[in-house]
């Protein structure tokens, strides 16, 4: 029986790629995915069969994946940032009892509040939370009830998925909610097409984020009341020098 990988990719570029993530795409007779991230990952391996289902075509993805493995194929499925960060490693491993004999392996890559966080500094040097905006999944009476507890709580954010066409305003709610509980001037920062083609990266205050443009592509930080600005950076102090 063969193994079905689910990669974690990191932003897609080469360079943001683990090892063992690239040796087990390597290894992989077939590589599913999402086609975006097919696509970044596609001239590192022309020869390699396909298959991909697009958005919201997540669990035929996964039992696609799931069903070559199961017939003896090396599959790997492949996610962007990290297969358990808001990746396919979930649903594989709730579908997985239905494909008797099939082995999955998770191989981890470098999520976006990782990567992102390098762009901009350090902002995530001390207790931070990641919350996604996407009420697809999610209700947003509870994204709001996290957001108010990560606010009361004084942590960090990395916020993903801020904003799509139909959800233009959710980033100015959050920063809304979170301004009851930090200053205007708070830190925070945008990046944006990490590690690829567009890469993008800006500080800002807390007022300013209400207004900011961002799309699905964007990771979005706001600081904690210990988060400064230095040098165009956000820093999270460790706390070593206290």
């Amino acid at each position: 029986m063969a193994t079905l990988y689910v990669v974690g990719i990191g932003p897609g570029s080469e360079g943001g790629m683990t090892l063992e993530a690239r040796a087990a795409l390597k290894r992989a007779d077939v590589l599913c995915g999402y086609g975006v991230y097919l696509d970044l990952i596609a001239p590192l391996f022309p020869e390699k069969e396909r298959f991909s289902t697009p958005m919201r075509g997540e669990l035929e993805r996964c039992r696609r994946a799931l069903a070559l493995a199961q017939e003896g194929r090396c599959v790997a499925l492949v996610c962007s940032g990290d297969a358990g960060v808001y990746g396919m490693a979930s649903p594989i491993l709730e579908l997985l009892p239905a494909y008797p004999g099939a082995e999955v392996e998770i191989v981890p890559g470098v999520t976006a509040a990782l990567s992102g966080a390098a762009l901009l500094g350090a902002p995530l040097g001390h207790d931070f939370c990641v919350i996604s905006l996407s009420d697809l999944l999610t209700p947003w009476a509870l994204i709001e009830k996290r957001l108010r507890a990560a606010g009361e709580g004084d942590f960090n954010l990395a916020l993903y998925n801020p904003a799509s066409h139909r959800r233009r305003d959710y980033l100015r709610r959050a920063a809304d909610i979170l301004l009851a509980y930090r200053g205007g001037d708070t830190p925070c920062g945008i990046a944006q097409n990490i590690g690829r083609a567009g890469q993008a990266a800006r500080v800002l205050t807390l007022c300013e984020l209400r207004d900011a443009e961002c799309d699905m592509f964007s990771t979005v930080f706001i600081g904690s009341s210990q988060t400064k600005g230095i040098d165009g950076r956000m820093v999270t102090p460790r706390g070593y020098t206290r």
